[in-house]
């Protein structure tokens, strides 16, 4: 019976996916009603952009597990969303990078997921 119950309580394996979820349901939280949250996608992809009134305000990226290769993908798409907005500082959510990066002339902050969910709540 035991392997039974184990078996039904394995994760499907994509941690990813389960994140951006979490941080969809935080972001739509902490947002005013008159904020939008869009998935942005041109050369490249960031999973969140929040619109207020005409203008994008933030742009966060989820990247769980970051390596090498996913952090060059990731900042760079980043990057050209923060051109095509006009932002100066863009987000990476991540399990396992907490640190500050100029890129560009533009700050990308890494933040722990486990802290980016604590700091509003202290607010």
């Amino acid at each position: 019976m035991n392997a039974g119950l184990n078996s039904s309580f394995k994760f499907s394996g994509d941690i990813g996916r389960i994140i951006e979820n979490i941080v969809f349901i935080e972001l739509k939280c902490r947002s005013s009603d008159s904020a939008e949250i869009y998935y942005w996608k041109n050369k490249g992809e960031v999973d969140f952009a929040i619109k207020e009134g005409l203008r994008v305000k933030e742009l966060i990226q989820v990247c769980y597990s970051v390596n090498e290769n996913t952090e060059e993908r990731e900042v760079r798409s980043l990057v050209k969303a923060m051109d095509e907005f006009e932002l100066k500082e863009g987000l990476v959510i991540t399990k396992d990078l907490d640190k500050e990066v100029e890129v560009d002339n533009k700050k990308i902050v890494y933040k722990l997921l486990w802290k980016w969910l604590l700091e509003w709540r202290k607010r």
